[in-house]
């Protein structure tokens, strides 16, 4: 199994509307990022899980725990016109872009932020600690994951 990390803006998808999902279950879709594609594509596996990270927001942060329960298949939102995630390049033949389904296991007490996250000397070499990293999708090793579910019950 493996982990990751993957950011959504909470006013566009946040962890809530995950939980409100029939089956608290969703497509992870917009992926516009050939090396995140890959990720999904040859590395993200069902049974993997990933820390739900919410960014562009007032306090970013981890705030709960998805389990990957689709591996990659195309992302019809390229497909689509309508979407603000068309790509007419893309071709449904030979789709360009792809998508998992994920499912929540469970929402966070608090929101471990951004900035707690940047404190830990075992999270330093977390990717998305990086500057000028902006992948939507990142790995996360078994130490990093473990330390930050403690982290969680930690007073920041």
């Amino acid at each position: 199994m493996k982990y990751w990390l993957m950011k959504s803006e909470p006013d566009a998808f946040g962890i809530d509307d995950l939980a409100k999902c029939p089956g608290k279950k969703d497509h992870w879709d917009g992926i516009r990022n050939y090396q995140v594609r890959n990720m999904m594509r040859d590395e993200m596996k069902k049974g993997d899980e990933a820390l739900f990270y919410h960014s562009n927001c007032k306090e970013p942060g981890i705030v709960g725990i998805m389990k990957v329960v689709k591996e990659a298949y195309p992302d019809f939102t390229a497909f689509d016109p309508k979407s603000k995630y068309y790509d007419p390049k893309s071709d449904p033949a030979n789709p360009r872009w792809l998508m998992v389904d994920v499912k929540l296991v469970r929402i966070f007490k608090r929101t471990v932020s951004l900035q707690e996250l940047k404190n830990y000397k075992t999270l330093e070499d977390m990717l998305i600690l990086r500057r000028g990293n902006r992948l939507s999708v990142t790995p996360v090793t078994k130490k990093q994951w473990d330390y930050i579910l403690k982290l969680e019950n930690k007073t920041p």
